[in-house]
């Protein structure tokens, strides 16, 4: 099967080459921007809105007169970036129909303004880019050198380099590559089932229903960066805008949100490559995954919890989930965002109404078990997962009676005999 993906990672350029860069960034921006600046200018007295190809031609044409500095750089940086203008309008568009419609996803979100405070950004490049063993090749920018060798993957019969997007972050420069390339059908697995529950105090807790759980600790990066980043502001905020100390101490405070990320990043790739099992055989990984489809831009809205739930990232783990079990032909079943699963007993059904976020043991008060919050949540989630496959019936209906609560029974059979038939 083709699939895309991209391979990201850090270049060594040397001062030639980072002026280089910094004037694509800088073209890029210019180009959104103006195209954002032109887009509204001509759409109040016609109704119409101009495309990226309208405005490539247009800027093309001034790059003699008003803009000639736009020849010392590639013409994809800034045509790339006037198609990225087009698609934050075409999601604005979306965004204003879903609120119409009463269905909204998050804040509508007009495009805005790019501006070189946060950043010098990024830009992409197409056509001609080659990679070796410890050196890129980019158009316009001709060879760099790698930090890491032997990591980007080399243009060949089964892969194709699509585009390449070049990124500073806390002065140091990354190239993504996004590349289509040919992998082998994922072989069946035929593994036990896994329940996730993400978790603030543990990244995410397993359940093999067997008896036997995994729990992947949270690194709390942003928690244990505070001390180290309250002290930079507070340094920050005594020293002169625009002197050079000042400019140093930005770069500090970048470079420490940036750890937090990288730290945050690994956890999750460890802990989602692991639960996937990509490096064991076709019998020891999971033929179905369970995870919940949590309300995090709710959650956020509580401010004792917003910091712990941006540091845990639930959402990016999902994401990572979603595609690596695509990959290893795994089946992701996402459950509803009020299905019930912390409150119900795992083993007969009671659920305990008042449980609270402080009760860290579950307690059941009608056959006695007892368990750790974050398993029985786990195994609620494994039962509900494995179940609503089976909810299905021939026409495609529901097979569950109309006044059922919403739990479904456990699968009778076991995994082995589910995975062969």
């Amino acid at each position: 099967m083709k699939v895309r993906r991209a391979y990201k990672t850090e270049l060594k350029p040397n001062g030639f080459q980072r002026e280089l860069l910094t004037r694509h960034c800088c073209a890029a921006r210019f180009a959104y921007n103006w195209g954002l600046a032109r887009k509204a200018a001509c759409y109040k007295p016609s109704g119409r809105s101009l495309t990226a190809v309208d405005f490539h031609r247009e800027l093309c044409a001034l790059k003699k007169t008003d803009f000639p500095w736009l020849y010392e750089v590639s013409k994809c940086a800034p045509q790339e970036a006037l198609r990225d203008l087009d698609r934050a309008f075409a999601n604005f568009f979306r965004r204003v129909k879903l609120k119409a419609e009463g269905k909204p996803q998050g804040k509508v979100g007009f495009p805005r303004f790019k501006s070189k405070r946060k950043g010098l950004g990024s830009f992409r490049l197409t056509g001609s880019i080659r990679s070796e063993a410890g050196r890129i090749k980019l158009p316009r920018l001709g060879w760099i050198s790698l930090k890491e060798k032997g990591y980007l993957p080399g243009s060949g019969e089964s892969i194709h380099i699509l585009s390449a997007t070049v990124s500073e972050r806390a002065g140091r420069w990354f190239v993504s590559l996004q590349v289509e390339e040919e992998m082998p059908e994922p072989e069946r697995p035929c593994g036990p089932a896994v329940g996730i529950d993400l978790g603030l105090q543990t990244l995410a807790a397993c359940s093999y229903g067997d008896g036997s759980y995994v729990h992947y600790e949270n690194p709390r990066a942003l928690e244990r960066a505070q001390r180290k980043l309250r002290g930079l502001q507070r340094k920050l905020r005594r020293q002169e805008k625009g002197s050079n100390r000042r400019g140093v101490t930005r770069l500090k405070i970048a470079r420490s949100h940036m750890r937090v990320s990288c730290i945050r990043q690994n956890a999750i790739h460890q802990a989602t490559s692991q639960i996937v099992a990509k490096a064991k055989p076709s019998s020891q990984r999971p033929y179905l995954v369970g995870i919940e489809d949590l309300n995090v831009s709710g959650m956020m809205r509580s401010h004792r919890l917003a910091r712990s739930v941006a540091d845990a990232s639930m959402r990016e783990f999902r994401r990572q989930m979603s595609y690596k079990c695509v990959w290893h032909g795994i089946e992701l079943v996402v459950l509803p965002r009020f299905e019930p699963t912390s409150k119900p007993c795992s083993v007969c059904g009671w659920s305990k109404a008042d449980l609270s976020l402080a009760d860290r043991t579950f307690r059941c008060e009608a056959c006695g078990h007892e368990a750790d919050r974050d398993d029985n949540a786990a195994d609620n989630i494994r039962a509900l997962a494995v179940s609503s496959t089976e909810r299905i019936n021939g026409r495609g209906g529901d097979a569950r009676p109309a006044g059922n609560s919403g739990r479904t029974p456990a699968k009778r059979q076991s995994e082995e005999m589910a995975c062969l038939s």
